[in-house]
């Protein structure tokens, strides 16, 4: 880094003249502009104000944004950034309430479904996600880690066989 030098040198009992401060001013003021490193702080000149790179060793002022606008990365900007308008985002107002993606950087609510309701894959809706109720089906293999145990209904039907030849339905176990 460069070092600052100034013309005048002052010490107890020197008498100072106006010129050899406005000298040593002239001289801190030199050093400032062109000392590499050095950010000059009227770049800035409003509450806010940013300073960013435009390329190596080059900066510039990124005026304050509008209120509620959010710092976004653009790489055609001439500091690769901007200010931009937050991404809309459904506020979520009921217990359960779900975010889900409609497409890229765009989102949307989706409200909770009723009691017993899963949460299913569904590429017929914007956001490929919708609330079903189960219906009763055959479960033809099942896997996973043991034990695989079976609730609900008055006649639970499943057919699991397991390494040790236990079946668990209802807390009850099988041999």
């Amino acid at each position: 880094m460069a070092t600052l030098s100034v013309t005048n040198t002052f010490s107890a009992g020197t008498t100072i003249v106006a010129a050899d401060v406005n000298q040593n001013y002239t001289d801190i003021e030199t050093f400032v502009n062109s000392s590499p490193g050095v950010v000059q702080k009227d770049i800035v000149d409003a509450k806010g104000d940013i300073i960013a790179a435009t390329g190596s060793d080059a900066v510039s002022r990124l005026a304050a944004g509008t209120n509620t606008h959010v710092l976004t990365a653009d790489s055609s900007e001439p500091t690769g950034l901007k200010w931009a308008p937050s991404p809309a985002v459904d506020v979520v107002t009921t217990k359960g309430d779900l975010i889900a993606a409609t497409a890229a950087d765009t989102v949307t609510r989706l409200g909770v479904g009723s009691n017993t309701q899963v949460l299913t894959a569904d590429s017929s809706t914007g956001t490929g996600l919708s609330w079903t109720t189960p219906t009763a089906g055959t479960v033809t293999t099942v896997t996973g880690t043991l034990p695989i145990v079976s609730s609900g209904g008055a006649t639970p039907a499943i057919s699991v066989v397991t390494s040790n030849d236990q079946l668990i339905l209802n807390n009850q176990v099988f041999s």
